[in-house]
């Protein structure tokens, strides 16, 4: 893991194309900005964990077909 100091107004770059700027500093919270392409997702970590976790459990779901597609 890279551990970067930023000050207020202070930017970090990700390849070309990602920029995360540090907005705010309040006491013990950050606020960040972050200026993606629209193609690149950006979620909080608990998002993104959360959405991991419903595409597993719906990848993993058997489907009864003959329920969708009942003989005729």
């Amino acid at each position: 893991m890279l551990v970067l100091s930023r000050k207020l107004t202070e930017t970090i770059k990700i390849g070309d194309e990602i920029e995360v700027s540090i907005l705010a500093v309040e006491g013990d919270q950050v606020k960040l900005g972050i200026q993606a392409p629209k193609s690149v997702d950006v979620h909080r970590g608990e998002v993104y964990e959360a959405i991991q976790s419903e595409n597993s459990i719906a990848a993993n779901k058997q489907v009864d077909l003959t329920k969708l597609y009942p003989s005729k």
